[in-house]
């Protein structure tokens, strides 16, 4: 993951064959006080918190995207923007170079405050994430996620069989068996029911 040079607010990713998926881990963040910007290579995103506080996340992107399919919607705990990429290959990294996150009301020092209550950001973020966890998802969505934990943990040939019998197949064949799928192309297979022809 990419080094982020501000702990308060963290961030992840992951990526299928055509997209990126960022999620930015606040919580409680009313959709009309975000902003999501691309001017290529960099991506901007600001948001009011939940606690009155202003924070900006700025990424220089490794690839290039199609900035007009960019989409990006508000969660209870989570700011989720997805990205059409311009090429369909896996990006081994999000960034050119290092994030710059800070929170505004904090981008040198710590000033004076009449607050005696210190947020554990930290802590707040692992919470964040737990709680992402355990949210029951249906259909698609709980496919997804498995998927994405089966990618996440695998080795690098199931990684590596997994892009290539989904890119080949047209989406239509996930597997995770290098050996099986490594030494030959992957071909369509139509759900049952239906058949597969090409379109001239």
């Amino acid at each position: 993951m990419a080094s982020v040079s501000h702990p308060n607010v963290k961030y992840d990713w992951y990526q299928s064959e055509s997209h990126v998926v960022i999620n930015i881990l606040v919580k409680k963040v009313k959709p009309e006080n975000v902003r999501v910007d691309i001017i290529e290579p960099k991506l901007s995103c600001t948001a009011k918190l939940e606690d009155d506080s202003d924070f900006s996340l700025t990424l220089n992107l490794a690839h290039g995207v199609q900035t007009t399919q960019t989409r990006w919607k508000v969660l209870p705990s989570k700011i989720e923007i997805k990205l059409s990429k311009v090429e369909c290959t896996m990006w081994e990294k999000l960034e050119q170079l290092p994030a710059v996150l800070q929170r505004t009301d904090e981008i040198i020092k710590s000033y004076p405050s009449s607050k005696t209550h210190k947020i554990d950001w930290d802590k707040l973020a692992a919470q964040i994430m737990k709680e992402e966890a355990s949210e029951p998802l249906e259909g698609d969505a709980s496919l997804n996620r498995l998927f994405q934990n089966i990618y996440a943990d695998g080795s690098d040939e199931t990684r590596k069989a997994m892009n290539k019998s989904f890119f080949e197949s047209g989406g239509t064949v996930l597997s995770t068996s290098w050996n099986e799928v490594g030494s030959k192309k992957v071909d369509v297979k139509a759900p049952d029911g239906l058949e597969f022809k090409k379109w001239d």
